[in-house]
């Protein structure tokens, strides 16, 4: 690659209206007329720079990680509700991934599937009134809700009623929206009221009087059992000799948010792209059907739906739920022979990695057959990066591919939706990337013959 030494700058009155404008869409965009080159952004006071081609997303998040902090302004609004933990840098960030990470291993989500198959089955259940009435049902409430219901379940035992975990899914949901002005203009002074502060401070305020609670309940009982709260305050005991409510609190924070934020965001988006795609629907649903058929849906199935693995990568390189990752050059380091400042902003860009063109074909495309196996293996490693990288990689990705398939075999193995509301969908920024729009689903029930 040809190095050199002055990025990509984009002036004020160019990045400015463009990023207001649709911010998600547009950031992919600056990076992909750049091709992959580093983009310094103009932004008055604030002028990041951004980095898609994978050799540079691999020197920031991998081969040179410790030079770039998930610190600065940018980290400052998803601190607020996460706190310090798995989301954090240094001491706090490696104690709590010590603890965390046996908990999310593929060993371990495999254990925890079939209790989520039996959860996912009963939620979608659940839907039959709508399919009934021919009453369209909110999508990406849905998902939202079946997805929420699994990990609370699944995750953190019986601590959690049914009632409380409806109340607690769209304070997250407000929470990560909320933050979109704050992830725009990052250097706005937490002095001044922005648009979405309120409804964030009330939401984060909600989310502590149902986390705490939990938090103290397990304390009084001293359980040693499976599920997470009990799990985590033994560890924190065992490693610190104590247990911090707060530190604790900001564990069960992020775990949540890892396990159930990027497949309740990528299951949204998948309606409208089967909608968009008739031919993917029909042979994603013929899978499915030739697997599962009538039955229950189990995590045994799941190795007999290989397309509908192509499908989800494919979902996930389009609708990445990170849109950015930020991070703070510690030191003075240089990205592609540009030198790089201490105390900058780094943007690492999912979005515009995954559309280069240099890198994949028709990146515009939906085409689940780019990841038929043999194609896979010649692809750039870090050219696909939906769950991050290197040592501060997504712990939730394990179950992501178990939990996602449970929920789109369930609902294609009895309904094929159909979306009421075609139209084309606006990424909202927020801590993940989520359609503006709601997608409306009229669920018709699969008719199967039966045998003579």
């Amino acid at each position: 690659m040809t190095h050199v030494t002055h990025p990509h700058v984009i002036p004020f009155y160019r990045a400015f209206p463009r990023l207001v404008k649709d911010p998600v869409t547009e950031l992919a965009r600056m990076g992909t007329e750049a091709d992959g080159r580093v983009v310094r952004l103009d932004l008055g006071p604030f002028r990041p720079y951004l980095v898609s081609h994978p050799d540079h997303v691999e020197q920031v998040l991998k081969t040179e990680w410790t030079k770039y902090a998930r610190e600065g302004m940018f980290w400052r609004p998803l601190h607020r509700v996460t706190g310090q933990s798995i989301l954090g840098e240094g001491d706090a960030w490696a104690s709590a991934r010590k603890i965390l990470a046996p908990l999310f291993t593929s060993r371990y989500v495999a254990s925890l599937a079939e209790d989520m198959a039996d959860i996912i089955a009963e939620s979608i259940v659940e839907l039959e009134d709508f399919a009934a009435t021919g009453r369209p049902v909110d999508g990406g409430h849905q998902m939202t809700t079946i997805v929420n219901q699994a990990v609370i379940k699944v995750l953190f035992g019986g601590r959690i009623s049914r009632d409380t975990a409806e109340r607690l899914a769209p304070e997250f949901a407000t929470c990560a929206t909320s933050i979109g002005f704050r992830l725009l203009f990052p250097f706005a002074p937490y002095s001044i009221k922005v648009p979405g502060d309120r409804a964030f401070l009330r939401s984060a305020k909600k989310i502590d009087e149902i986390v705490y609670p939990l938090i103290q309940q397990a304390q009084h009982e001293n359980s040693r059992s499976k599920e997470v709260v009990s799990a985590l305050l033994s560890a924190r005991l065992e490693q610190e000799g104590k247990a911090d409510v707060r530190q604790v609190r900001d564990d069960l924070v992020s775990i949540y948010g890892a396990a159930s934020e990027t497949t309740a965001m990528s299951l949204t988006w998948l309606w409208s792209v089967l909608h968009d795609h008739p031919d993917v629907n029909a042979r994603l649903c013929e899978e499915i059907d030739q697997a599962v058929g009538d039955q229950p849906v189990r995590p045994e199935h799941i190795p007999q739906l290989p397309y509908l693995r192509m499908v989800l990568q494919e979902l996930l390189r389009l609708y990445p739920s990170a849109w950015i990752i930020p991070r703070q050059a510690t030191e003075d380091t240089e990205i592609g022979g540009i030198p790089i400042k201490a105390g900058s902003q780094v943007l690492v860009s999912p979005y515009t990695t995954h559309r280069l063109a240099k890198f994949w074909d028709r990146p515009m495309d939906f085409l689940p057959d780019r990841w038929a196996d043999e194609k896979v293996a010649r692809r750039h490693r870090y050219s696909f990066i939906p769950f991050g990288a290197g040592p501060h990689v997504c712990l939730g990705q394990h179950l992501f591919y178990v939990e996602a398939p449970l929920v789109i075999a369930n609902v294609l193995s009895r309904y094929r939706p159909e979306l009421t509301n075609p139209q084309r969908l606006t990424p909202m920024p927020g801590a993940s990337v989520r359609p503006k729009e709601k997608l409306m689903l009229r669920l018709l029930p699969v008719e199967r013959k039966r045998a003579a």
